[in-house]
């Protein structure tokens, strides 16, 4: 059983290498709470947890062509994972002036460059799709996702009802999920992970 296993995973990441969207969906659905999970234990969020899903799926697929070159592909996406997680934790670390890790834990975050450079490509096109966002709906998405703030907590500075809330964060990520679509490829997966990452507090 172990090994069919382990073909049928190589099988799927050889088929996404070669650009198969069914396959990476399948692949998705296999790891996706496993990643969850991990992402909440590291960070104690639902909303961060969502936002490293996503960033991770994002990653295999944008790099998919490297995939046959890994052999241990549960051990890579717990270190990227990992990682992410790290990252999310040091941009909250600075956004409220505290320090959230170590020396050491900073140096898990990969210097490579074609990480780098992929990072670099989709926080640039995360950011044209905020920045072409309507005011209320940037302002709620600022709040929550970069800021972490809770929905009754951008109610109360926005002096509106948390269901606006709700509904102008919806939007948001359906905007966004929608110009990330368009920039960065036709891959009709990403409507899986590209989702609201807004869950109720």
């Amino acid at each position: 059983m172990l090994n069919e296993t382990l073909y049928n995973e190589k099988e799927l990441l050889e088929l996404i290498s070669e650009g198969d969207e069914s396959a990476f969906a399948k692949l998705f659905t296999h790891y996706r709470n496993r990643i969850f999970s991990i992402a909440f234990k590291l960070t104690k969020s639902n909303i961060s947890a969502e936002e490293i899903v996503q960033d991770v799926f994002l990653k295999i697929w944008l790099k998919r062509a490297n995939l046959n070159n890994i052999q241990n592909f549960s051990g890579y996406l717990f270190i990227v994972t990992r990682n992410n997680a790290y990252k999310v934790l040091k941009r909250i670390a600075r956004d409220y002036k505290i320090i959230l890790i170590t020396e050491k834990d900073q140096t898990l975050a990969t210097n490579d460059t074609s990480d780098l450079l992929m990072e670099k490509e989709y926080n640039l096109v995360l950011q044209n799709a905020i920045e072409r966002l309507p005011n209320q709906q940037k302002e709620v998405y600022i709040f929550v996702k970069e800021h972490g703030l809770t929905r009754n907590e951008v109610a109360n500075r926005m002096q509106i009802q948390p269901d606006t809330v709700k509904f102008h964060l919806a939007q948001a990520m359906k905007k966004i999920r929608a110009f990330c679509m368009l920039h960065l490829g036709t891959f009709t997966g990403f409507t899986i992970f590209l989702s609201p990452l807004f869950r109720n507090n």
